[in-house]
């Protein structure tokens, strides 16, 4: 079975539950933040495949690392525990960051959230911030926006401007590549 369908499947079921138990918005937030610390700390992933350790231990794991308390009792975490739990009995546990992946996706396009990455070279003062954040918002006035800022000082300058599977690319390191380019076809 391919390995993307699993992840998938066990996301449109604990979307379904979610709904259910009117927790999606609360249960995306802690998927997000468990799909995050995958991301930032990719032994994560090593730990929850180790089949050398105990199942306690990874449902542990993987509750801290969505930023769950262990005495927090509310119907999102006690669905994400459910929910862990279904994976770990099922021996899906290794399918965890996909699937909370997979449910992030599934809750925006419910919800008509698109993911805007601001990369910049410098850090951007607010007013420039503001000014991004009203154009992207004038041309997406029905949907939400989630921003994200990163600097990288390999841009030169300008800034680059991902939203979901778009860029829009005005840094100078572009520019520069574009005229190299340009130069060498000549």
């Amino acid at each position: 079975m391919d390995q993307g369908l699993i992840p998938q499947r066990y996301a449109r079921a604990l979307y379904k539950v979610a709904l259910e138990r009117n927790c999606t918005k609360p249960l995306y937030d802690l998927m997000k933040r468990m799909a995050d610390a995958f991301a930032a700390q990719p032994e994560l992933g090593r730990v929850i495949e180790n089949p050398y350790v105990d199942a306690e231990r990874k449902q542990q794991l993987l509750m801290t690392a969505a930023g769950v308390e262990s005495t927090d009792k509310t119907p999102a975490i006690e669905t994400l525990a459910d929910f862990i739990k279904l994976l770990q009995q099922n021996k899906r546990i290794e399918f965890a960051r996909e699937a909370a992946i997979a449910y992030v996706s599934i809750y925006r396009k419910a919800c008509n959230i698109a993911t805007v990455k601001v990369t910049s070279a410098s850090p951007l003062d607010a007013a420039a911030s503001e000014k991004i954040k009203n154009i992207i918002a004038a041309r997406n006035p029905q949907g939400v926006l989630e921003y994200e800022e990163i600097v990288d000082p390999e841009l030169i300058g300008g800034f680059t401007i991902n939203i979901d599977n778009q860029k829009l690319d005005a840094s100078i390191k572009n520019e520069l590549k574009q005229l190299r380019l340009k130069l060498l076809s000549h």
